[in-house]
């Protein structure tokens, strides 16, 4: 398996645990990856702060960049980034995206993810979801990207937080194309 770059954007919609558990994932993966690139919004650390009443975050081991850094390497195609995971995706960036509004570091890296033909996993934690909503989805679907709610299933028996967690984490990885060890059915 061929290493793979990867993008993790984590923005202020609510569920935290599903960056962290993101996180944790990519640390055991290391092995397939050539670079974890991280940039998460104000709202997003505290977000993460008020829910995983820490900040954690800051002590990964992967390279961080500021939410206005347009000079990130994977602010551009030539940095040839296989994928981007948007773990929460708050409304208001999935429709900055489906709407072709690079505002900040995030909304930039989704268009050039999906100019190049990339993968572009979105994690959108909301309920109910509004008609906007849905066709922000259906716009970033049409454009190529994958809208992976962050439902989480119950088959596991999943015994905390993180592992109901890890059951959409580990699906998002599936997509991203890594082989995460996580429940799978009939298996």
């Amino acid at each position: 398996m061929m290493s793979k770059k990867i993008i993790v954007a984590v923005t202020g919609a609510s569920g935290a645990i599903y960056a962290k558990v993101l996180l944790d994932k990519l640390l055991l993966l290391q092995s397939q990856l050539e670079a974890v690139a991280v940039v998460m919004s104000d709202n997003a650390k505290d977000v993460w702060k008020f829910e995983l009443k820490n900040e954690d975050y800051a002590k990964y081991p992967f390279s961080f960049y500021q939410k206005n850094d347009f000079y990130a390497p994977f602010a551009s195609g030539s940095a040839k980034f296989d994928t981007m995971i948007i773990c929460p995706c708050s409304m208001g960036t999935l429709a900055r995206i489906a709407g072709g509004t690079s505002s900040d570091l995030t909304t930039r890296a989704a268009d050039v993810i999906l100019k190049e033909r990339r993968k572009l996993i979105l994690l959108p934690r909301e309920t109910p979801l509004s008609l906007i909503h849905l066709r922000n989805m259906v716009a970033v679907t049409e454009a190529g990207g994958i809208i992976c709610p962050a439902s989480p299933s119950f088959y596991s028996l999943p015994a905390n937080f993180e592992e109901l967690a890890a059951t959409v984490v580990d699906r998002a990885l599936g997509l991203a194309g890594l082989e995460a060890d996580g429940y799978e059915w009939g298996s």
